[in-house]
């Protein structure tokens, strides 16, 4: 199903009007490689967490929608993306995850790099014996650096180079979210999980921006956190999200609770919200924990899910609060889990010839609508 710009002409009208992408926009293997190129390559998306690299000599390799790309910690702290490729011949340089204590050293011809991507050393390049050659300037072949970002322990990255800094593309939850631009502190092995779903990963976003499906699919937590208790979140080209001004956590019978961040407002007593960054990364923000959740496809029908939670002490992360971390984990698990029925139903209905993409409650689905609209305007450009 090769992409048409005439197909979208109905998402970019006004709300009220307009209609849902098309069924190729989620089913269409060409569509699906252009998208690559449009949405995620030419912008900022996310390709993992901080945590997966910890410590200097970290190095985890990432396929990222077919592109090799290595996630490296140097010895001063700092996370960099480089392409995982050797630069003599190609060869993926790292298979799985690695401590790195001297060098990265290429496992065809033995060429060697540091941990800031460096080229070190290139053994016999000139002959047996030799191991520099005029012709083969070691400043000029480092690993091919990729633009990277990290914002509350997300990685994010640009492939293309073309996007604006992160730090303008993001500007405006920045501001909205300064108030968390404070310290946070990952709960660990029990605050991390993943989930595979057999749907397209747009499908999975789409339904994190809204609250109107909240007494169906979710009714425990719509008793409590009802759907007239949330309101929307829309910044068109940017993000799309929901928040709610009841959030009230109660994890442990004896009164015990998670530390709060430091320094909120009176919003945040009982407010939390829940915004996409376009295009594949939702983070929460509530007074005592930050969660994100990346949604990296796998292919046009299939999607990776990871999900991360963060607190505002570290003794937030010891043992005394173990029990506590896992039942938040829990919550939010069994949350995401009564989603994939209805992402993976959304899916499968979109084989549906006579399907128009669907059509809009100008009340309850513009955070929905705007995040089409997001989508229709990288691919008609």
């Amino acid at each position: 199903m090769p992409l048409d710009s005439h197909d979208l002409d109905s998402v970019l009208r006004p709300i009220e009007t307009a209609t849902g992408l098309p069924n190729a926009a989620y089913i269409g293997k060409d569509w699906f490689e252009e998208e690559k190129r449009k949405v995620f390559f030419d912008g900022w998306a996310a390709i993992g967490y901080g945590f997966d690299a910890p410590e200097a000599g970290d190095a985890v390799p990432v396929d990222f929608l077919g592109v090799p790309l290595l996630m490296l910690r140097d010895n001063s702290g700092e996370l960099r993306v480089f392409q995982n490729v050797c630069r003599h011949r190609g060869m993926i340089l790292v298979n799985e995850p690695a401590k790195i204590k001297g060098v990265i050293r290429c496992p065809y011809h033995h060429w060697c790099y540091g941990l800031k991507g460096e080229l070190r050393t290139t053994p016999d390049v000139g002959g047996p014996g030799v191991h520099e050659h005029p012709d083969v300037v070691k400043s000029e072949l480092g690993l091919l650096e990729v633009r990277s970002y990290v914002w509350k322990d997300a990685v994010f990255v640009n492939l293309s180079g073309k996007a604006p800094a992160f730090e303008e593309a993001a500007a405006e939850l920045f501001e909205r979210w300064k108030e968390f631009e404070k310290p946070m502190y990952f709960g660990g092995a029990d605050s991390s999980f993943e989930l595979t779903i057999n749907a397209n990963w747009k499908l999975a976003i789409e339904n994190t921006c809204e609250s109107y499906h909240l007494p169906a699919v979710h009714p425990g937590l719509n008793s409590y956190s009802k759907i007239e208790d949330h309101y929307h979140i829309e910044r068109p080209g940017l993000f799309a999200g929901q928040g709610t001004t009841v959030y009230s956590p109660t994890l442990a019978d004896d009164g015990r609770q998670f530390s709060d961040f430091e320094g909120l407002s009176e919003k945040w007593d009982k407010g939390a919200e829940y915004i996409a960054l376009f295009p594949n990364i939702q983070f929460g923000v509530c007074r005592d924990h930050v969660f994100s959740m990346i949604l990296v496809p796998t292919s046009e029908g299939t999607t990776r899910e990871r999900i991360a939670l963060y607190y505002a002490d570290p003794e937030m992360t010891g043992d005394d609060y173990a029990d506590l971390r896992v039942k938040n984990a829990t919550q939010w698990r069994g949350v995401f889990l009564e989603d994939i029925g209805v992402v993976e139903g959304m899916y499968r209905g979109r084989s549906a010839p006579g399907f128009d993409g669907g059509h809009f409650s100008p009340v309850m689905d513009s955070p929905t609508y705007v995040f089409h609209r997001y989508i229709a305007e990288k691919m008609s450009a």
